[in-house]
Formats: structure tokens, C-alpha cells, sequence
């Protein structure tokens, strides 16, 4: 029986794991993400199943290797926690699941985006103080009466698009690509006409390294309308979070809302004490900024759909590489040096 380590699985997990077994896999489901320190409980498997901020850098890949494990797969859209160079090395197997619920990823932009317009989890945090008085930072626009920009309108961007224009939102957005489906949706504008006229701006884009690194930067924020709420449920590694605190702190910027920090493995699915400092001083001022900015653990994927689609995909995706030798979820990886 062919036998997977599953890594990074949680308790609400399991049963979609087994219940989605239609190949009948030997699961080994290990609630722990892949570390240096746990990399033992591979061995005895033919493969491996990460989700992100699992470690399978090039020591780990060795010790694959010296297991006899030659497929190593991510049950996520982005690889970047694999080293396809050693992977490569070891004419290992790597694919990823492209594609899940959209919805799983709007519908959370959405929540912060009007969390912030509504000023609920300010009301909410003194109400459990029983403070009911109500007060002039509880005073809001109905957003019916905002524009919403959408940057990036793939499938995610216009999930949330057709959401917030559901609500009566005047919803306008920015790509490279600008796809006829979008354009029935929302209306495309240069970016900084955009950041210029919306009163939220919600980021839907691909990190691609050398590129985009911190596009929300200085001048991005600068760019941006008075008064407005910046959401990010996209990559940490999207932007400057120094120059998001500057903005915040001047009031240029009304409210933040993330579902991502970069080199985030540091900080997300760790509980730290009330009087302990985090490792990284910017991300604490920014939580420090509560509720003002809203902060949320890397949980854009964490619904039942979304899960059911990142389960499935990569049974098929292990199907589709033991049975016919290929998938399309199989990642290209880089020629490698035969010389000793």
C-alpha cells in the first residue's frame, strides 16, 4: 500500500482526510508542520504531503532521500517552502494544488475589510468591557456608498468583487490582464487612479520574487485616498509593513487588515505570552495598533470547500503521477549539472 507522511494536519482535519481517501492511501496524519526536528517521522513513507511553512529545504530533502521517499508534495498554490534544486538533484516528484475555493479567500478579505468600515471589532472590544455607550468612532460610511478596488482580478479578486458589489459597492479594479469576465463586474482603472478614488483597497496579486517585492510601499501608501482601509489576505511578502505602520500612525491610513506577514513560519501557529515581545519589532506595533489593524493567523484557505479541493487535488495529483506517470499539478524543476 502506497503510504503518505501528511504534515501540518489539524484535529477539524483528519476526518476530511480519511473521508476523501477514495484511493485508500496509507495516511499518516502528523498535526505538527515539517521541521528539522521531526523529519524522523517520514521514514517508512513513500511520500510526503506539506502544507505551507513546512521545512523541505535541502537537509531535509537529503534525509528523503536517505528514506527512500521520492514524491514530495504541497497541498498548497505556492511552493516556495520546497528547494526544487534538491529535489531536482534526487529526480524527486513535486506537484502543488493550483487552484481552490475562491470563495474561502474574498469571503475573509470581505469580513476584514468591513470589520474595519464598521468599526465592529473597536465596538465589539468595549461592549465586552460593558461599555455601551456609543461614540463618534463608531460613526461609518455604508458601503454602498464607497468604491472598493480590487488589484488583481483572477478568480480570487473577482469573488470579492462580485461580493462587495452585491452589497452596492461601486467596485473598480487593476491588472495587467483584464479579463471579460471581470469587466462585467467591476470597471478597470490605472493603478493610481485606483488607489486614488477607493475608500477600501483589497490586494488579490501573486508574489513573484525580484518583481513585486513590497509593492505596498511608501509610495503605494502615499498614493492612496485619505482615510481608507488597506486589506492583504494575498502574500506577507507583498508589503513594506514599516511603511504601513508610518501610514497608519499619521492617520493617512484609516485601518489595515492581513491575513499574511512575510517569513511569517516565525510568528503564525505559535502561542506567545501576553508579555512576550515578537520576533519581529514592526508586527508587534502594528497588532499593538488593534483594532485599527486586524490581524489573522494565515486562515484565508481555512474552510471546508477550500479544504475538501486542497485534499482531493492532491490525491488526484499522487493518482494521476502512480497510474499514468504525469499530472498537470507537476512542477517544472531545474535542470541540474551531471558532472561529478
Amino acid at each position: 500500500m502506497f503510504k503518505i507522511a501528511c504534515y501540518g494536519v489539524r484535529p477539524n482535519e483528519v476526518a476530511f482526510f480519511n473521508q476523501l481517501n477514495i484511493y485508500n492511501y496509507e495516511l499518516t496524519l502528523i498535526e505538527g508542520l515539517l521541521t528539522h526536528d521531526n523529519i524522523d517521522t517520514a521514514q517508512g513513507h513513500d511520500a510526503v504531503l506539506l502544507r505551507g511553512n513546512c521545512v523541505a529545504d535541502s537537509q531535509n530533502i537529503d534525509k528523503f532521500k536517505e528514506y527512500g521517499i521520492k514524491y514530495v508534495f504541497t497541498r498548497t498554490v505556492g511552493f516556495n517552502h520546497i528547494d526544487l534544486e534538491a529535489a531536482a538533484k534526487y529526480e524527486m516528484r513535486v506537484t502543488r494544488v493550483p487552484s481552490y475555493s475562491p470563495n474561502a479567500i474574498a469571503e475573509l478579505s470581505l469580513t476584514l475589510a468591513m470589520m474595519l468600515l464598521r468599526h465592529t471589532a473597536y465596538t465589539t472590544m468595549r461592549t465586552s468591557y460593558k461599555n455601551f455607550i456609543v461614540n463618534e468612532e463608531m460613526f461609518s460610511k455604508e458601503v454602498r456608498n464607497c468604491t472598493v478596488g480590487i488589484i488583481g482580478t483572477g478568480k480570487i479578486g473577482l469573488t470579492e468583487a462580485s461580493l462587495f458589489k452585491g452589497l452596492g459597492a461601486h467596485v473598480i479594479g487593476y491588472d495587467i490582464y483584464q479579463p471579460d469576465a471581470a469587466k462585467e463586474v467591476l470597471t478597470f482603472k490605472a493603478l493610481d487612479e485606483l488607489l486614488a478614488e477607493s475608500d477600501i483597497v483589497s490586494l488579490h496579486v501573486p508574489f513573484i520574487p525580484g518583481e513585486n517585492d513590497q509593492m505596498i510601499n511608501a509610495e503605494f501608501l502615499a498614493k492612496m485616498k485619505p482615510g481608507a482601509i488597506l486589506i492583504n489576505t494575498a502574500r506577507g511578502e507583498l508589503q513594506d509593513n514599516e511603511a504601513i505602520l508610518n501610514a497608519l500612525e499619521s492617520n493617512h491610513l484609516a485601518g489595515f487588515g492581513t491575513d499574511v506577514f512575510a517569513n511569517e513560519k516565525d510568528l503564525f501557529f505559535k502561542a506567545f505570552q501576553p508579555w512576550q515581545a515578537l520576533p519581529d519589532g514592526t508586527v508587534q506595533r502594528l497588532i499593538d495598533l488593534y483594532p485599527r489593524v486586524l490581524v489573522t493567523p494565515h486562515i484565508g484557505s481555512n474552510t471546508d470547500e477550500a479544504l475538501s479541493n486542497m485534499i482531493t487535488t492532491s490525491f488526484e495529483n499522487f493518482n494521476d503521477i502512480l497510474t499514468t506517470g504525469t499530472s498537470v499539478n507537476e512542477l517544472e524543476l531545474p535542470k541540474v549539472s551531471q558532472a561529478v
